[in-house]
């Protein structure tokens, strides 16, 4: 089968096609034939590593987490799917050498691949995963919030997304929508406020502008519930001057910087509640959960991709994952999908 490795750390030149066996699933695993892999910023950081040449926790690696096919066989003890099913996946490669989606079949444990209800397309079910997951628990963080959603879990809640425009916005942007938030959002200009504006946000801003924190007071006189956030470090004192009494800010990712400086008192007052978020480390349960709430919202068509729908789609193939991961890394706008083998 065909297969994308990497043997060291470094920029997408490492990344190389081979041909090798694909491999029998063991108990508790399951062998996917992957239709499309989604790449995302996580697939080239760690890629990347910290520094070139960095040493690998295994001798090579296949990269990318996220990806949707066909289950091609099971082995002992596996029953939430079975040979034949659509699935999409997530958490593929992670502390696995050869589980990520950049191949013709991949070989991972059950748990982290979920039935694609028959609505959905591939291209959706490669879409999911880190994105989706990502947004539906910052949107669950909340000490007065709802623990699962569901059509109505956030009615009468406004939600404020930063980089409305981002994977991990647009999904967050969909299921809070679904959920039946208030969405505002702010972008960096016109051509990602249209996309913003096509997955569904209500409101959307200019975080350039040096009004927006008074328009987002207008919107939510009382301050938004929820603040979804890419760039903490940047966004900190706007999310202080919009956020409510006991509103929360989920944080997961640190576009901008690594550190940021929070006025103690302001927040205190406000008991503010910071919530990080790093999919990895949520644990199997709320992924579990989460997947059991997207699949709902698939099946509710809330969770469309493309342009249209305000995430447009990049598309390579196998041959070419080095330029799909080189397009991530530029920070290119959309989601970037690799067509590993036809339906």
């Amino acid at each position: 089968m065909k297969t994308i490795v990497y043997r060291e750390t470094g920029d997408p030149s490492v990344l190389h096609l081979v041909d090798r066996p694909a491999s029998e699933p063991g108990a508790g695993e399951v062998r996917v034939r992957i239709v499309v892999s989604g790449v995302n910023p996580t697939d080239w950081k760690s890629r990347r590593g910290s520094a070139p040449g960095q040493a690998l926790a295994f001798a090579d690696i296949v990269p990318n987490q996220d990806g949707a096919g066909i289950v091609d066989a099971v082995g002992a003890g596996v029953s939430n799917v079975a040979v034949g099913d659509r699935v999409w996946l997530a958490l593929a490669a992670y502390q696995r050498a050869d589980s990520g989606t950049a191949q013709e079949f991949a070989v991972l444990p059950a748990e982290r691949v979920f039935l694609l209800p028959s609505p959905a397309s591939f291209d959706q079910g490669a879409s999911l995963g880190v994105p989706a997951i990502t947004a539906y628990r910052a949107l669950t963080v909340a000490e007065d919030g709802p623990g699962r959603l569901h059509p109505g879990a956030l009615e009468g809640k406004t939600v404020l997304v930063a980089g409305g425009a981002g994977a991990v916005g647009h999904a967050a942007i969909q299921l809070a929508r679904w959920a039946g938030a208030t969405v505002i959002t702010t972008v960096s200009g016109p051509e990602k406020a249209a996309l913003a504006s096509a997955a569904g946000a209500q409101h959307v801003l200019t975080y350039t502008d040096s009004e927006v924190a008074t328009l987002i007071r207008r919107i939510a006189p009382h301050g938004v519930d929820l603040i979804v956030e890419v760039a903490p470090a940047q966004n900190s004192e706007l999310d202080l001057a919009v956020i409510r009494n006991r509103g929360s800010i989920a944080v997961y990712a640190n576009n901008g910087g690594d550190e940021m400086t929070l006025d103690v008192r302001k927040h205190f007052s406000l008991n503010v509640r910071y919530q990080f978020v790093l999919l990895y480390t949520v644990g199997s349960e709320v992924v579990q959960r989460a997947a059991a709430s997207i699949n709902e919202a698939l099946i509710d068509g809330a969770l469309p991709v493309g342009a249209d729908a305000g995430l447009p789609l990049h598309r390579f193939d196998l041959a070419r994952t080095a330029d799909a991961h080189a397009l991530v890394e530029s920070g290119v706008t959309g989601k970037v999908l690799i067509d590993v083998s036809t339906q």
